[in-house]
């Protein structure tokens, strides 16, 4: 158990560590120009998440040697639970990018839909997901990175609410890490959860 949880601890600081290098080579850009957007962009991230998401996996494989990786992939179905894997030394870390508009507040957001977490984690053992949470900033068509703010979690530390409105786990992405092996995990998803059914 404590094997388990040194090994994900390990993991998240490794990917911590190849972001704050991204954060210092990361490009500050227009989403459009000023004729087509006359009064700029409204302050919903989600407006821009998918587009700042593909930003940062592509700069991380366009930068992959420069961050002394040996391969990066991003061409993943929209369905999958990660956006990126990186690989370093025949070890694949998957993450999946979240964005934090860092002059809203801090409130609990959607990290995953339960049945595609419970599915995944119980399917193969071998994998663990990882959240990379980077804080954007709008000046109206402009949006920058804000380099202190990154958050790297696992969703197995985390303290687990579920909205039983659309079944997904919500979690503010700046919480304090619940601890627990891999079998816990899935048995809380299995508890908290209306859309795991049992077989």
């Amino acid at each position: 158990m404590k094997n388990e949880i040194k090994e994900i601890e390990k993991d998240l600081e490794f990917v911590k560590n190849i972001y704050i290098k991204l954060l210092t080579i990361l490009p500050s850009f227009d989403i459009t120009d000023s004729k087509i957007l006359p009064y700029g962009l409204k302050a919903h991230t989600r407006s821009v998440s998918w587009l700042v998401e593909q930003v940062i996996t592509q700069q991380t494989k366009f930068n992959a040697k420069k961050l002394g990786l040996d391969e990066v992939n991003f061409d993943f179905p929209d369905t999958s639970l990660h956006d990126c894997e990186i690989i370093y030394k025949g070890k694949s870390y998957f993450i999946n990018v979240k964005i934090h508009n860092i002059e809203g507040k801090e409130n609990k957001n959607d990290i995953s839909a339960v049945e595609k977490l419970y599915f995944q984690y119980s399917v193969n053992k071998n994998y663990t997901l990882i959240y990379a949470c980077f804080g954007i900033k709008f000046e109206n068509i402009k949006i920058s990175f804000v380099k202190d703010y990154l958050e790297v979690f696992s969703p197995q530390f985390l303290p687990i609410y579920v909205n039983p409105r659309n079944d997904k786990i919500q979690a503010t992405y700046r919480h304090d890490k619940v601890y627990r092996t891999r079998d816990e995990f899935l048995k809380m998803l299995k508890e908290k959860s209306k859309s795991i059914i049992l077989k």
